[in-house]
């Protein structure tokens, strides 16, 4: 159907989830999951690679493990595709420190809505 949206320049993106990685245009993005061990400073410890690898997070939002009290996982968008040498480094080091990581997919971005 068309012309279904209130807002005029309103756009709904679906997902499509697969096991097959979509090859980089140039013009990406990639979801994470991740959570942190329990200790003071390790979200900020967790970003420290975006900023050392000049990457723009686009999204961060948490929401709770289930697993215990006071326990999250993070959700994160990023600019970039996990097959970018800088992306996959910073997913690298944050492997490392995260408790739990989980690369969500990589896709190309929406465009820009005039």
């Amino acid at each position: 159907a068309s012309s279904i949206e209130d807002i005029p320049y309103n756009i709904t993106r679906f997902l499509v989830i697969g096991k097959t990685l979509v090859e980089p245009t140039g013009n990406d993005k990639t979801s994470i999951m991740f959570s942190v061990k329990d200790r003071v400073g390790a979200l900020h410890a967790m970003l420290t690679p975006f900023k050392k690898y000049r990457i723009n997070l686009t999204k961060i939002e948490s929401r709770p493990s289930k697993r215990k009290v006071w326990d999250y996982y993070f959700f994160v968008d990023l600019e970039g595709h996990y097959k970018n040498s800088s992306v996959h480094n910073a997913l690298a080091e944050l492997e490392k420190q995260a408790s739990y990581l989980k690369i969500l997919g990589s896709y190309p971005k929406a465009e820009e809505v005039s």
